[in-house]
């Protein structure tokens, strides 16, 4: 008969299926079992607790190095430079610390994965981040505990968090908009002249055919105003030219204010001190 690797090898994998079995069903986690035949693996999908990811920071005698943002977990082995022991970024290893990745504080303090009280921008990049690691790194599974219950289903928190970053990403993309719609103005000071605010087809970096004029933009709940150029020309914005229009572009949104002592279509205003 033959006895051959291939023959022995099916003789082991049968082996070693009857002792799983067994040891199921006398209660002995699968997943722990696992790690003890493959210490530096982890299939994908594998749930950790706290304990077990703070075993992956890469030192020696440790299985592998890894790091968690808003509870999924990456091999980050290929950037060990970075997360490895004595890397800059070493105390993300280990541990879901996602509140750092927005605040930049490496504290122990600040090394956690309570993200409350973020401002939209951190919550920009919170998401900034994981999609980095999604990018360039291997999802190995998720982490039990503020954002994947022990089932790996998301928590409350986890669906918190993500409807913050929706409401930023929409705040960024009416941001944007807006900036299309009133770029920023060119600006100056001295004590001599006072201040300048002027227009041109390229200021605040947003290229376009028309330069506007200078006003004042309030925002509602803003406490301050900021100079944008607007269009005096054309139909307002986002209102297609066959619409009927006055021809005035966006001189007459509400929350346009002209600026005393300026001619009202002027490209440049100056105040004086």
């Amino acid at each position: 008969r033959w006895r051959g690797p291939m023959r022995r090898g099916a003789a082991a994998a049968a082996l070693l299926g009857l002792a799983a079995a067994c040891l199921l069903s006398r209660g002995f986690d699968p997943r722990a079992w696992l790690r003890l035949l493959l210490p530096g693996t982890l299939p994908p999908g594998l749930l950790l607790s706290d304990a077990e990811l703070a075993r992956y920071r890469g030192a020696e005698g440790e299985p592998g190095l890894y790091l968690a943002v808003l509870g999924r977990v990456f091999n980050v082995e290929r950037g060990r430079r970075h997360y490895g022991p004595g890397g800059a970024y070493s105390g993300l290893a280990g541990r879901d610390a996602t509140r750092a990745f927005a605040t930049g504080d490496f504290t122990q303090a600040g090394l956690v994965d309570d993200v409350s009280g973020l401002s939209p921008g951190q919550m920009l990049a919170i998401q900034s981040w994981l999609s980095f690691y999604f990018d360039n790194y291997d999802p190995v599974g998720k982490v039990m505990g503020r954002f994947y219950n022990e089932k790996g289903a998301p928590t409350e928190a986890l669906m918190q968090a993500e409807a913050a970053i929706g409401e930023a990403l929409k705040l960024q993309a009416e941001s944007e908009q807006r900036k299309q719609q009133f770029p920023p103005c060119n600006s100056e000071w001295s004590s001599a002249k006072g201040s300048r605010f002027w227009c041109s087809t390229q200021s605040g970096g947003v290229k376009r055919a028309w330069a506007g004029v200078p006003r004042q933009l309030y925002m509602p709940g803003a406490g301050s105003s900021g100079c944008v150029c607007v269009r005096s020309s054309g139909p307002p914005w986002g209102h297609p030219a066959s619409d009927r229009h006055h021809g005035r572009g966006d001189l007459d949104d509400p929350r346009l204010r002209e600026y005393k002592g300026c001619h009202p279509l002027a490209e440049q205003c100056v105040l004086s001190p």
